[in-house]
């Protein structure tokens, strides 16, 4: 029988999940067993798991489970340098140059395990089936013109948390801008779910976003008009050959309008970053990091942003992923069997 174990996220700050009650009932009824690890920070009860019938499992106990099982997280494992049996279901942040996720892969060689990477659950196009894209942008955008108001007030960006629901948080970003000029902003990356995210929250703020994508970048820049914006949205995937869209002598540059940059996509460890002005993720205690003092230049690289939202974007993005999840038990085939390949073809090559 196919056993979907749906792990505790082990991440501070990380409430979301990918599976609903609803959904593990429909995966039941296919006959999937489903368990659930016990979680008091998921924002969905542990209680409605088990009244959908899943079986309940004691946190982190999926080390324990059976080898047959199918681990299913959203966020990274601890870094613990543990070999890793299982199969997993995650975001494994492995197949772009990212350092942690050489490591990652090396743990996945060590135990002879594999990893069904979300990112990479694609449709016979090449389209992603699944992705937290929309909040990411919309999140992120939020958190960004947080900091641009903080910054024109000269203070820091306040520390961020989870908002209740989508009301909450532009209530919180409007009254932020209250008595300010209005921004402008430009989204690259304008026509994908994340940059529509970060442009819909930019509307609902009362700015009108400059919307660029592929077509305004495939030049390779460098790009002077992002230095005539306050703020700056990257939501681009990066990929080799992605170009570099703000470069630190940009940011030298006295005479820029370039406030904040919004690094949505947030890929600071990957070889292939657009955005070269820093080197590590933000958190939500301190959700910019300043690179340039004169005139100020804040970057925000939340790299767990739907989390803010963490009831939509679960739900969200558990109703996308459902039917993948359905066909659980045909591995070799369509979604997981692409995902297993392109884990196969990353870890080889990490090998050599």
């Amino acid at each position: 029988m196919t056993h979907l174990w749906v792990r505790a996220e082990e991440r501070a700050n990380e409430r979301r999940v990918g599976l609903t009650p609803e959904g593990a009932a429909a995966l039941l009824d296919r006959g999937i067993a489903v368990t659930v690890e016990e979680s008091p920070d998921r924002i969905i009860a542990t209680e409605d798991y088990a009244r959908a019938g899943c079986r309940i499992a004691p946190r982190g106990s999926w080390r324990q489970a059976p080898a047959e099982a199918l681990i299913f997280g959203l966020k990274e494992l601890p870094e613990d340098g543990t070999p890793l049996a299982h199969r997993h279901i995650m975001f494994g942040h492995a197949y772009k140059g990212q350092r942690a996720g050489r490591r990652l892969l090396a743990r996945f060689a060590a135990g002879g395990g594999t990893l069904y990477d979300l990112e990479y659950l694609l449709d016979p196009e090449g389209r992603r089936v699944a992705a937290f894209g929309y909040w990411a942008g919309y999140a992120g955008a939020a958190v960004s013109l947080l900091a641009w108001a903080a910054q024109a007030r000269g203070a820091d960006c306040p520390a961020v948390d989870a908002w209740p629901d989508k009301p909450a948080m532009d209530g919180q970003v409007r009254a932020a801008l209250n008595g300010l000029d209005t921004p402008s902003a430009i989204v690259v990356g304008a026509l994908g779910r994340v940059g529509t995210g970060a442009a819909d929250l930019c509307e609902a703020m009362g700015v009108q976003p400059t919307r660029w994508d592929m077509a305004e970048t495939e030049g390779g820049g460098p790009f002077p008009e992002i230095l005539t914006h306050t703020l700056f949205f990257n939501c681009i995937l990066a990929r080799p050959g992605t170009p570099v869209f703000v470069r630190p002598e940009d940011a030298d540059a006295t005479d820029r309008a370039l406030r904040v940059i919004g690094d949505i996509a947030c890929d600071p460890d990957s070889d292939y970053n657009p955005v070269p002005l820093h080197d590590r993720a933000t958190t939500w205690a301190a959700p910019v990091v300043r690179v340039r003092e004169t005139p100020p230049l804040d970057v925000m690289a939340i790299d767990n942003l739907p989390s803010l939202l963490p009831l939509e974007s679960s739900r969200d993005f558990a109703e996308q992923l459902l039917p993948s999840l359905l066909a659980l038990d045909s591995l070799d085939a369509g979604v997981w069997g692409r995902a297993a390949a392109e884990f196969d073809t990353h870890v080889k090559e990490a090998a050599q």
